[in-house]
């Protein structure tokens, strides 16, 4: 169940978020400094990163339901995420929301919430 009013909605529900989802692998796939990290196949990676924007922007739990706590920082120790990373993934994701044709002021809203998130994320020193 989604909560009324959240970005989630806003936006257009699962079938935006799961478009954000696909578009950001999309183009983390050109980026040869990110794939170094990412499996080759990134199906899997949209779709935990859809049920993880699902949760996170007001929709149904479902992460939680799947997967438990997210837990990010724990989850992703075992990658070399650096400053250098989180930038060209913040590009990705600033590619997919374009993309996906999500509209201000929610496109910022996100933006801003998954830059806190990615800064969060970075483990190592370039």
């Amino acid at each position: 169940m989604s909560i009324p009013g959240t970005i989630y909605e806003a936006i257009g529900g699962q079938e935006a978020i799961d478009n954000i989802a696909n578009n950001l692998y999309k183009h983390v796939a050109q980026e040869p400094k990110l794939m170094e990290i990412f499996p080759e196949d990134l199906n899997e990676s949209a779709r935990k990163q859809s049920l993880f924007l699902t949760q996170l922007f007001g929709g149904p739990q479902l992460y939680l339901e799947e997967r438990g706590h997210p837990m990010l920082k724990r989850r992703h120790l075992e990658f070399e995420v650096t400053h250098e990373r989180k930038v060209l993934w913040l590009k990705c994701m600033d590619k997919s929301l374009e993309e996906s044709q999500i509209e201000e002021p929610y496109r910022s809203a996100i933006f801003q919430r998954l830059t806190m998130t990615a800064e969060h994320m970075v483990n190592t020193l370039d």
